[in-house]
């Protein structure tokens, strides 16, 4: 059981358990000392009874006379009763009643001989039962406070008309134990009740301190670290004191990434900004470097010669005109102006425009989408990005060769334009750099194709990929799914 809510739940359970138990013990022991001082009483009783009988016995013949002297009985009676604490007695015969009476023990200002007359009908009672069966003969009467016992028992006669009697009560400590038991379950109760109080008022104080701060930190804004406040309950306080330290180290340890991004971003930028600015010498180079020689041969030749080597420079102009362009295409922002675009029409547009240059070199083109559906991006870019994809796809095919142009749409809600062919691939040294401008394993190539095509991906807030096939290679240009 892991929640705190049910642990404690579990625990309150457990204590109304127990609280029960201990009541039902205490119910138990209560009975069974009632019970107890009722068998000691009556033991008492009956013991006292059969002394009596045994001393009568031995003090009085059987045939003596019908009425035995008072004084003897009352003597017996005395002799046996005051060894008997609390137990009062007398004689009894059929025809004259009551014979002789004592209570030895009576606790009273004078000498008690007046035989109880609330209990005496069952005196007599007992007392003819006795005389009758010629058997012991006892009965116990509870009360709410005490518990009478009286036993009678046959004495010898001629007549069998002679019994004795003994009563005792066992009132001692009955109304202190029940006041008691009283007590005790009243103590038991308030108990389990102050307990539940108590222990639900700390089920419903932590349930709300921790519901507070489950709340600061579902307010929390994307990967914001907030602070916690102290509620007040020192195990609580142990938990957030260590969150508020690990928030310290977490936002210093975020602090120093940040500062270790940026500054390995300073170190890509200037990596890449030596190898395009390395490149961009390069590509400049070589067009200087040809119009030169031709301007000096050109020089040195024939006016009629002159012509040609005109036409030669005139090439290489172009050459770095579109150079320069491609170039302030990578580095101008994107501007994008996204609109509804019949995705089956585009696509055929880019294969058709890119039919020509795979005419001249035996490749079939092919085209797949899954249905003529309307999609949103910006078809002017996102057209040049493509464009470069099929143009680098047919250059790299091999004669009589295939690419595919494809568009799906994948389940995670993006637009995907796989460009594949079958050629050799790309080599595994120049994978890594293979986006960066002038990065190209042609010689006649500048590399910004590629750049250019994932800065039109990255601005519809997509990416390019390449993926390798065996044979050739894959581009994948992914961008968020929009629907008009």
């Amino acid at each position: 059981m892991r929640s705190l809510r049910g642990q404690l739940i579990y625990f309150w359970i457990l204590l109304i358990s127990v609280c029960t138990a201990l009541a039902v013990v205490m119910v138990t022991l209560y009975r069974s000392s009632a019970g107890a001082q009722v068998a000691e009483g009556r033991a008492v009783a009956e013991q006292s009874c059969r002394a009596i009988a045994a001393r009568y016995a031995r003090s009085v013949p059987v045939a003596g006379p019908d009425r035995p002297q008072l004084d003897l009985l009352q003597v017996l009676l005395q002799l046996v009763l005051i060894e008997t604490p609390h137990v009062e007695g007398g004689i009894w015969q059929r025809n004259d009643g009551m014979l002789a009476y004592a209570y030895p023990t009576y606790e009273g200002s004078g000498v008690k001989r007046d035989v109880p007359s609330a209990e005496q009908p069952l005196i007599i009672e007992l007392a003819q039962q006795a005389a009758r069966t010629r058997q012991m003969q006892t009965d116990v009467v509870r009360g709410s406070r005490e518990a009478l016992i009286v036993s009678a028992c046959p004495l010898a006669a001629s007549g069998n008309d002679l019994a004795a009697w003994t009563m005792t009560r066992t009132h001692a400590g009955a109304l202190a134990a029940q006041n008691s038991l009283r007590t005790g379950l009243g103590v038991l109760m308030a108990l389990v009740l102050a307990s539940g109080l108590w222990l639900g008022w700390i089920l419903l104080r932590g349930l709300r301190h921790v519901q507070r701060l489950e709340h600061r930190l579902a307010q929390a804004q994307g990967d914001e670290v907030p602070e916690l406040d102290r509620t007040g309950v020192r195990e609580l306080d142990r938990i957030v004191d260590g969150f508020n330290r690990y928030r310290l180290r977490f936002e210093e340890a975020r602090a120093g990434l940040r500062e270790a991004a940026q500054q390995r971003q300073r170190d890509q930028r200037l990596a890449a900004l030596g190898r395009m600015t390395s490149g961009i010498a390069h590509e400049i180079r070589n067009p200087i470097a040809a119009m030169r020689l031709k301007a000096e041969n050109a020089l040195a030749a024939p006016p009629e010669r002159q012509g040609d080597a005109l036409h030669a420079i005139v090439g290489q102009i172009d050459r770095l005109e579109g150079l320069v362009r491609s170039l302030l295409a990578l580095v101008q922002p994107v501007t994008l102006a996204p609109q509804a675009v019949d995705l089956a029409a585009w696509l055929a547009e880019r294969v058709a425009g890119a039919a020509g240059a795979a005419a001249g070199k035996g490749v079939a083109m092919d085209v797949r989408h899954a249905e003529p559906v309307q999609a949103g991006f910006d078809p002017v870019h996102l057209a040049r990005a493509v464009d470069n994809l099929l143009a680098n796809a047919v250059l790299h095919a091999p004669r009589g060769g295939r690419v595919v142009l494809e568009a799906v749409r994948d389940g995670g809600g993006a637009l995907l334009i796989r460009v594949d062919d079958n050629g050799p691939g790309v080599p595994e040294a120049l994978v890594p750099q293979l986006f960066e401008p002038f990065a190209t394993g042609r010689a006649d190539g500048t590399g910004l194709g590629l750049a250019l095509a994932r800065e039109v991906a990255l601005a519809h807030g997509g990416e390019l990929r390449y993926v390798p096939l065996h044979p050739g290679a894959r581009f994948e240009l992914e961008i968020p799914w929009r629907s008009y």
